[in-house]
């Protein structure tokens, strides 16, 4: 069952936001974390299902950010205002490239087009909701264990899909919180994301499978449970080897980054033409994953 509705996945974890932009709850007893930083258009969403779920703003210690890109962080600046007393939580890698002015400029930018895209500019500006900029308060990596109240979460680096993405897991439900890096569920199809490095996007997944799963939470979509949730790692491994041998034959075919680039994003498009980023920004995703495959193709 895939669950993509607010609301309790377990005992410990609530979904909030949107279908398409998805963050979680952890409820540990006197604390809670808060998991993912969505895009700031889902902000009106989180505080009314807050408010309709009776979750205490006042618990959240943390705001955990597990990777760096403009879909995954848009919400934290406001709610870092709102909730002073909760710490930022992310890999030393994201903590860099939210240092970085241009980085935080193309992040503002694109959640920008995602709110004017949802209709919801006017909205935005009523609550403020303007992205500036992250200050990553509090760093973890590989091995490293979040503890929230009686509930505890373990950091597992993920790359390949960014260089900064990491994963938790919470032994007690087992539940992993994957984001992007596990690939992304759309309907009955998994979108294989190895945008920063496939090889790495790869070997993670192969990674995260060895974990003991019940629940595999995205941040787009919603969150897979029971059988499900068992069979999402090997069906995105698998993923990933269509999507890698679609890439390579495509650009051996072609010879040209930007022909396979075209070819592959109009396939996704026809096959995905409702998904959730506009077009420009999948092509931008599939341009970086048939460079990648280009460049592991020209160095042999």
């Amino acid at each position: 069952m895939v669950i993509t509705e607010p609301g309790k996945i377990t005992q410990g974890i609530t979904l909030l936001g949107r279908m398409e932009s998805c963050v979680y709850i952890v409820d540990g007893g006197d604390e809670s974390v808060m998991i993912g930083g969505g895009m700031e258009f889902i902000v009106p969403d989180i505080l009314k299902q807050m408010e309709e779920f009776g979750i205490d703003e006042k618990k959240i210690r943390r705001l955990i950010i597990l990777h760096s890109h403009f879909d995954h962080c848009g919400i934290i600046p406001y709610l870092k205002e709102r909730w002073p007393w909760a710490v930022v939580t992310a890999s030393a890698r994201a903590k860099q490239l939210l240092s970085d002015p241009r980085v935080c400029q193309n992040i503002a930018l694109l959640n920008q087009a995602t709110t004017a895209r949802a209709g919801l500019e006017e909205k935005a500006k009523e609550l403020g909701l303007a992205f500036t900029k992250i200050d990553v308060e509090e760093e973890v990596g590989e091995g490293d264990v979040i503890e929230c109240g009686s509930l505890t979460l373990e950091v597992i680096e993920v790359p390949g899909h960014s260089s900064c993405s990491i994963a938790l897991y919470m032994p007690q439900e087992k539940a992993l919180f994957a984001s992007d890096a596990a690939g992304i569920k759309y309907k009955d199809y998994i979108f294989s994301a190895g945008n920063s490095n496939f090889d790495l996007y790869e070997k993670s997944l192969q990674k995260m499978a060895r974990y003991d799963v019940d629940v595999v939470m995205g941040e787009h979509y919603g969150a897979s449970v029971d059988e499900d949730a068992r069979s999402f790692l090997p069906n995105s491994i698998e993923a990933a080897k269509k999507m890698r041998a679609m890439l390579e034959e495509s650009y051996r075919r072609s010879g040209d980054v930007n022909k396979s680039t075209e070819e592959i994003t109009e396939m996704f498009i026809k096959e995905a033409p409702d998904y959730f980023l506009p077009r420009e920004v999948v092509g931008m995703v599939v341009g970086m994953m048939v460079k990648n495959i280009a460049r592991a193709i020209d160095s042999r």
